[in-house]
């Protein structure tokens, strides 16, 4: 019976140690006008930003929203 229970326990934690890493990323647009995509760990130092989109699961993701606002002129490119 304890071996069924450590080898339960190891198997859970394997499975626990698999999950993947769950990065956030967002669409931010700053005070000129400009929009980039922008990971979520820290704000942007740049005063007079905000959110277009937030809590997107890849970089790419991020990146399309970002050329979908500028296609919709909401912003211009940071180039």
């Amino acid at each position: 019976m304890r071996r069924l229970a450590f080898v339960i326990s190891i198997l859970a934690l394997g499975l626990a140690a698999t999950t993947a890493a769950r990065a956030d990323y967002a669409v931010v647009m700053f005070k000129d006008g400009h929009c980039r995509a922008w990971n979520e760990v820290g704000n942007p130092m740049q005063p007079g930003w905000k959110y277009h989109w937030v809590h997107l699961k890849s970089w790419d993701f991020a990146m399309s929203k970002k050329h979908y606002a500028m296609t919709h002129h909401w912003c211009k490119s940071f180039h």
